[in-house]
């Protein structure tokens, strides 16, 4: 059973990544993956954080919903305040993926959209949840 959920954990964490991607294809100017507009901005945001409350389901598959979406925001929140020191900024300056995980810049903003990002599906993984047998 564990094994099942985190390979529906890893389907959705890829789900979450390839509808971010496709939003900033969509709304960039000429096909190129821009996240400065605000529709690309905040959506990769909210999304960035329904990729951690996918990614606690890998780590973690007996976790209840209502504490998967905790640590996902908290993780969230660590990491936009972690951003406050200036060294996700020197890491991202020499690798992508420090640059995806971790972002660059603190954004007040941010701490809203992470909870927009985990809290509807917390409410519908309850929902899910009570359906199953």
């Amino acid at each position: 059973m564990r094994w099942r959920v985190r390979g529906i954990a890893l389907a959705t964490a890829a789900g979450f990544l390839a509808v971010a991607l496709g939003i900033r294809l969509l709304v960039s100017a000429g096909g190129v993956l821009d996240g400065s507009g605000a529709l690309a901005q905040h959506s990769g945001t909210a999304l960035y954080a329904s990729m951690v409350y996918a990614g606690v389901f890998l780590l973690a598959p007996a976790t209840r919903p209502v504490v998967a979406g905790a640590w996902a925001i908290a993780f969230c929140w660590l990491v936009e305040c972690l951003q406050l020191t200036g060294v996700p900024a020197e890491l991202s300056e020499h690798s992508l993926l420090a640059r995806l995980v971790l972002g660059a810049t603190f954004d007040p903003a941010d701490l809203f959209w992470y909870p927009v990002g985990v809290l509807p599906l917390v409410a519908l993984h309850q929902v899910a949840a009570r359906g199953l047998p």
